[in-house]
């Protein structure tokens, strides 16, 4: 018999914790927006019309109804 060891693959994440945390944060940003566009109706956008305007006509464009 021979002393030699085959080496073992060592398994390597698929997913390091900073991606994950970069996608998390990601994710939290598109509902915000996702928010923003569709469910907002002024509640948010308090400080003038241009942003409600602006979030208004994304309702339009994306089909979300808002009358």
């Amino acid at each position: 018999m021979s002393d030699i060891q085959q080496a073992q693959p060592t398994a390597a994440p698929a997913i390091t914790g900073r991606q994950l945390g970069t996608a998390a944060g990601v994710v939290a940003v598109m509902l915000l927006l996702a928010y923003l566009v569709a469910f907002d109706q002024g509640a948010l956008s308090q400080s003038g019309m241009y942003l409600h305007e602006l979030m208004h006509d994304g309702r339009h464009l994306l089909g979300v109804p808002c009358h």
